[in-house]
Parts: structure tokens; sequence; C-alpha cells
């Protein structure tokens, strides 16, 4: 049953999911919005979907063991292919003139993919909780206190890669702090000098 629940959670609650959604919301604050979410969708393609997809196609040629990649060593390429695509999909996003809070939460993404491929050849840190935290923390700054319920998905997320043993705690914890903290202030800072 345990195990059951922190399968649903790790999937519910994978990074391209939750990367997806936190673009789709990126363009909240500006005028435009809903009409805007287009650009979020664009991002998403980019950032998310091609990535995924690209990454199915490895996994069901047996060049990557799944579709989580849990095998430390081929983490650093899958992200470096997952950047070149977020890089594309910045250009575009430029060429069709998307909102500034969209190219920033791209950037945002952009420098946890680059970290994670840094660190991933030495040591395992959890993606779902870096995305986790980074989606749950942005989102409060974003959008205020009413959303400070979604910090409660950041242990659950955790606890779910533990469970499955997917990671160690201590993996869990510094992919939280890096979402939360690194990621989040990146986009802060960029927010504050990027988005009128």
């Amino acid at each position: 049953m345990k195990n059951r629940a922190a399968r649903w959670v790790t999937e519910v609650f994978q990074p391209p999911v939750v990367v997806s959604i936190q673009l789709l919301l990126s363009p909240i604050t500006q005028p435009g919005f809903p009409g805007t979410m287009g650009y979020g969708a664009l991002a998403a393609l980019f950032v998310c979907v091609l990535p995924l997809f690209l990454l199915l196609m490895l996994v069901r040629r047996g060049k990557v063991t799944d579709h989580h990649v849990s095998d430390r060593r081929q983490r650093a390429p899958v992200l470096l292919m997952a950047l070149a695509s977020i890089l594309a999909g910045l250009l575009v996003l430029a060429a069709a003139g998307a909102p500034q809070s969209v190219v920033v939460m791209v950037l945002a993404v952009v420098a946890g993919v680059v970290v994670l491929a840094g660190v991933s050849p030495f040591w395992k840190i959890s993606g779902h909780a870096a995305a986790m935290s980074s989606a749950a923390v942005i989102s409060v700054l974003m959008l205020g206190p009413a959303w400070l319920p979604l910090l409660l998905l950041i242990p659950a997320v955790g606890w779910s890669r533990v469970v499955l043993r997917a990671h160690t705690v201590a993996q869990v914890i510094a992919g939280s702090l890096f979402g939360g903290v690194v990621m989040a202030g990146i986009w802060w800072a960029l927010q504050g000098r990027m988005v009128a």
C-alpha cells in the first residue's frame, strides 16, 4: 500500500508534469492572461514535452534504464539533451514575442538543468524534489500566501522518492533546497529585473 501510494505521488508529480503546469501559469501576473497561456504551452513543449518524448525513445531503445533516469551515469547526457531543447525553445519564444514572465520561468529552469547536469555524474540529487520545491515556492511568491498549502507537496514528493529507494533522504533534502532556494531565487531575481 505504501509503495503504491509512493509510486502514484512520484508519477503524478514528476518534473515534466510539474514544470509544464508551472510554465502554463507563468504569465498569470502579466496583462493578457489567460490568453497568454499559449506562450506557456509553447515553452512547455520545448522544456518538457520534447525532452520527455526523446527520453522515452531512448528508454524504448534500451539506451536509458527508465523515464526517471534512475542510473546516475545516464543523467548528464539526458539533461544536456533537455538543455538543448530548452535553449531552442528560448529562441522560439523570443521570436514569438512571449511575455517576459514566461522567459524568466524558462531561464530559472535552465539554471536548474545546468546545475543538475553538473552534479549528476557525482551525486544523484533528486530532480523530483527540485522541481516540486521550485514550483511550490515560486507559486507562493508569485500568487501570495493563499498558495502556501502547495509547500506540503514538497515533503510528500520527497517521501515518495525515499520510499521507492530512488534517492536517499540527503539527496531529497538537497533537491528540495536547491529548487526552493536556488531556482526560486534565480526566478525572483530575474522577475524583478525583467518583468514590468
